[in-house]
């Protein structure tokens, strides 16, 4: 089978893998369909890490995968080949004190597909266990599938720190979390929903994913811009999908008093200054994220019902073009949004 692991800083081959073992009991063999391209797999391609993890070569990347299921493994029951599925990335133990309180996502004994301890999907075939597959609902294309596990991330966002009625919302990066977070949250009622982002192009997908406006951090002070908007006040929610140290120092300085400041981005450098007591004065929450928590099933009917737009799919390209993918969108090139590699393309 064709796989694209990543074997040095910034370098992906195509390479001919063997195919996996099984399914045994309780696990599906799956064919891969489609697979999104998330900014943390362009951590590992371009800086060689995640926080203080290294890669580890040669490491198969993709961790937003839609498969049909191929074979069904002893046991396995509510799938049966030819079922669209997608799937939770994170292998969780099922029993230390966090999967049973229900936050798998803080799994002490976890592996993530795509990191340095299981393989992703860059590849053709995967084995994974039944219950981290959720069925793809009728009417969604495999392109539109691929957004589940990254909407999921915001299922979960939405557990910790909701929208509420009425609120204004800031959305720091207009990358495909962010943009996913500017539509999440204009469905849950937000009166505004304010956004920035560094690339120009950007800021037309977040109009079109519901933002009121969105404006270039290089052209408008977007601290500005919030008070202005909410005459002094500042937003009740502050989401940062870029996770930078300067948007960081900019959401805390744009939530109101007793406003949240939620940290779904991963910053590039392992230690940088962090102003908390402009935190200590206003008082606010600070909520990180990390992952989804197993909410794909909760992804995949917001998508199935049509209240999330899909507009920020700007690309497909065939696993062939892994590489020429990881650079497109690394650079920023081409208009792009959200990239998707489709195995069934062939050119």
């Amino acid at each position: 089978m064709r796989s694209v692991p990543l074997v040095a800083p910034r370098r992906l081959e195509l390479v001919q893998s063997p195919l996996p073992e099984g399914p045994r009991a309780g696990e599906l063999l799956l064919q891969m369909r489609a697979v999104g391209l998330c900014g943390s797999d362009l951590h590992w391609w371009a800086e060689g890490r995640i926080h203080s993890t290294p890669a580890r070569y040669p490491q198969i990347l993709g961790h937003e995968p839609v498969g049909e299921v191929i074979a069904v493994g002893p046991g396995v029951e509510g799938f049966r080949p030819g079922d669209l599925v997608s799937v939770e990335p994170s292998l969780t133990c099922g029993h230390c004190e966090f999967c049973i309180a229900g936050r798998h996502n803080l799994c002490v004994h976890a592996r993530f597909q795509g990191g340095p301890e299981a393989p992703g999907f860059l590849r053709d075939y995967a084995v994974i266990p039944a219950h981290n597959a959720d069925r793809v609902p009728a009417g969604l294309t495999v392109h539109q599938a691929a957004l589940i596990e990254p909407l999921a991330v915001w299922v979960h966002v939405f557990e910790l720190e909701p929208v509420r009625l009425g609120d204004t919302v800031a959305v720091l990066g207009a990358g495909s979390i962010g943009l996913l977070g500017i539509a999440m949250a204009k469905q849950a009622g937000a009166e505004m929903v304010l956004a920035c982002d560094k690339v120009p192009h950007r800021l037309e997908l977040a109009e079109r994913m519901g933002a009121d406006e969105a404006v270039l951090t290089r052209e408008r002070d977007f601290r500005e811009l919030v008070m202005d908007r909410t005459r002094g006040r500042g937003a009740d929610l502050v989401y940062d999908a870029a996770g930078a140290p300067e948007t960081i120092a900019l959401g805390l300085q744009c939530v109101r008093p007793g406003g949240s400041f939620v940290l779904i981005g991963i910053p590039e450098p392992l230690e940088f200054a962090v102003d908390l007591h402009t935190a200590l004065a206003k008082e606010l929450r600070i909520q990180a994220i990390r992952r989804s928590n197993h909410k794909g099933a909760q992804a995949a009917a917001l998508l199935a019902s049509g209240r999330i737009p899909t507009d920020l799919i700007t690309h497909r390209l065939p696993l062939e073009r892994a590489q020429e993918g990881f650079e497109i969108l690394h650079s920023y090139a081409d208009g792009v949004g959200k990239l998707i590699f489709d195995f069934d393309r062939k050119d």
